[in-house]
């Protein structure tokens, strides 16, 4: 029979590897299976300035790494490899890694969310070097420069409005004549005098060597090519939540994002949390998916003393 875990930690993010740290030091001996992508979406970042703690920035594999190893200082242990499969059905817990078996009292998911990509060899190159997925995080680097941002949904219209507090231009463009967005969202965008609209097109390909310069684009309709020029791409066409392994099991909406209890990282199945990105398509920050790595700790340590009869003591304990 295998040893039975403490906690096991699926996914290596900012809410995983903070998850690890506070599980690690309340004597829980996690077990982070950490995936062969650990780090998230922060390992495609380049310049990360909205981090606390780090006055002069710190770029996003280096921040992870940092992450990891305090963790790791506090006893977490870790597996490099991808989950396969999970059965949350009883106690305790069993997660898969090919054929093998760990078992586990509570499990913490936090698998994150992935940027949905164009899917262009120049967009995969000049990621960190003009190619971007989050106006929050860049829009700092383009101060009083011009740039794109590609989608019509919500998500688009919340990006470009965003970017005019920096950008001296920024452009839209979307494949079709008509937006998915709320008209309340478009008339905004429609109104900003800093945004202008290039409809019925898609970008086949981002220019530049070193750092992006512009994006070539296809009209739809007449199947012409242009090229305009710009120092940033903003690719706002949504996120997917990674979840496909416990749809089955754990509740989640419609758009494939777990459902945790309010105030909470509760999931349906009691011992089992969720946290991060895979729960949060509302602000998808480390910051925030940091703090929900502590809370979704701190609810898996109450669970096992609320199982041993020592709640108090876990609701008491220092948390600093």
């Amino acid at each position: 029979m295998n040893e039975i875990r403490n906690t096991i930690i699926i996914g290596g993010g900012p809410a995983g590897y903070t998850a690890a740290l506070y599980a690690a030091r309340a004597d829980l001996n996690p077990l982070v299976i950490e995936g062969f992508s650990w780090g998230g979406q922060l390992m495609i970042t380049s310049d990360v300035e909205n981090y606390p703690g780090f006055k002069g920035g710190i770029l996003g594999p280096e921040l992870m790494q940092e992450f990891r190893a305090q963790a790791e200082r506090f006893g977490a242990e870790f597996l490099t490899d991808d989950v396969t499969r999970v059965d949350f059905s009883e106690q305790p817990f069993r997660v898969y890694v090919g054929n093998d078996e760990y078992l586990g009292q509570t499990v913490v998911v936090a698998t994150g969310a992935t940027a949905r990509q164009l899917g262009l060899e120049s967009e995969q190159r000049l990621q960190g070097r003009g190619v971007t997925y989050c106006a929050v995080c860049d829009a700092a680097f383009y101060r009083d420069k011009e740039v794109l941002v590609v989608g019509g949904g919500d998500s688009a219209m919340e990006e470009a409005l965003f970017l005019t507090k920096f950008a001296t231009k920024v452009t839209v463009i979307h494949r079709r004549d008509e937006f998915r967005a709320s008209q309340i969202m478009l008339d905004r965008a429609r109104a900003n005098e800093k945004i202008d609209f290039v409809t019925n097109a898609v970008v086949e390909a981002v220019l530049g060597d070193d750092k992006m310069t512009g994006a070539r684009l296809r009209d739809m309709l007449t199947d012409e090519t242009s090229e305009i020029a710009a120092d940033g791409l903003f690719v706002a066409i949504g996120h997917d939540p990674n979840t496909r392994l416990f749809l089955d099991q754990l509740e989640h909406d419609e758009a494939g994002y777990l459902m945790t209890q309010p105030g909470t990282t509760e999931t349906n199945v009691p011992g089992v949390f969720a946290v991060g990105d895979v729960q949060d398509h509302v602000y998808r920050q480390a910051v925030t998916a940091a703090g929900s790595g502590c809370m979704g700790a701190l609810d898996a340590e109450r669970f096992l003393a609320a199982r041993e009869g020592h709640l108090f003591a876990a609701e008491s304990a220092p948390r600093s």
